[in-house]
């Protein structure tokens, strides 16, 4: 998984995986998913991240199975 904002566009973007996008879904008009041809997520994009989430307060924290 990769991460990445673009703070001149205040732009998140998620990368899950490097499978190939074969749709793209729109969750509304600031959030268009990914998907590839299983139907899985490839990535998801936040446009005017900032409006939608706390983009200055991110954690993340792997726990063990």
């Amino acid at each position: 998984m990769d991460i990445k904002y673009f703070q001149d566009s205040d732009t998140l973007l998620v990368n899950f995986s490097d499978r190939k996008i074969v749709e793209t879904r729109d969750v509304n008009e600031n959030v268009p998913v990914e998907l590839d041809a299983e139907g899985k997520i490839v990535s998801v994009t936040i446009e005017h991240a900032r409006e939608h989430i706390n983009i200055s307060n991110f954690s993340y924290e792997q726990l063990s199975a």
